[in-house]
């Protein structure tokens, strides 16, 4: 899927409502640009960052991906963005998420679906490229069953770069939460202690008087 964003090259801090950006690649130098906040939001909720992106107003449209988006950690909303400019006709590689899907059975076992990897590096043509891999948990029935990289349906034409056997995702039972020990009164067996070994002492003192006595 390609979407449409409109930019603008910058000289400059970028005008109030519009995002700072740059775009660069391999055969593309590097240009500052600016974008307005409210259209870069729609693409950002849209496109995502794996979905190719047809940059317009700067001469040739570019097709990029958005490489990297920074927020404000206060005020919240995008600060910066980077647009990768990719060469058309040539596969490239980038990280696609991966959305999951259904219901596992076994966590009616009482288990917990566990998540080992939320996105994965693909290869493919720009045109072939997903913005997400659907991972259906629903053949996940008992806690021995699992979903690896090499069971996840690709698009025609995307390859996978992870190792084939890499966990995807899998339910695992709940631990058992273990009995807390019993609280000991460490005063009480103190004072008994001594009252056994005043005892001790006492018996002993009466055998050797009757020794003595003999």
């Amino acid at each position: 899927m390609t979407t449409t964003l409109k930019v603008n090259k910058r000289e400059g801090k970028a005008l109030p409502g519009e995002v700072p950006a740059v775009v660069y690649g391999p055969k593309q130098e590097s240009v500052s640009l600016s974008v307005s906040q409210s259209d870069l939001e729609k693409v950002l909720a849209e496109a995502g960052e794996s979905s190719i992106v047809n940059l317009t107003g700067l001469g040739d449209d570019i097709e990029v991906l958005i490489h990297d988006v920074a927020f404000r950690p206060i005020k919240g909303g995008v600060e910066h963005v980077d647009f990768y400019a990719i060469e058309r006709g040539k596969e490239l590689t980038t990280n696609v998420p991966l959305e999951f899907v259904g219901e596992a059975p076994a966590l009616k076992a009482g288990g917990v679906l566990t998540k080992a990897l939320q996105e994965v590096e693909v290869t493919c043509r720009p045109s072939a490229l997903p913005r997400n891999i659907e991972v259906d948990v629903s053949v996940l029935e008992t806690f021995e069953d699992s979903i690896r990289v090499k069971d996840l349906a690709l698009p025609e034409g995307v390859k996978v770069e992870n190792e084939s056997e890499d966990t995807v995702a899998v339910v695992v039972p709940v631990e058992e939460e273990p009995e807390e020990p019993v609280a000991v009164d460490m005063d009480a067996v103190e004072v008994e202690q001594k009252g056994k070994d005043e005892g001790g002492e006492e018996s002993a003192g009466e055998a050797e008087a009757e020794t003595k006595a003999e």
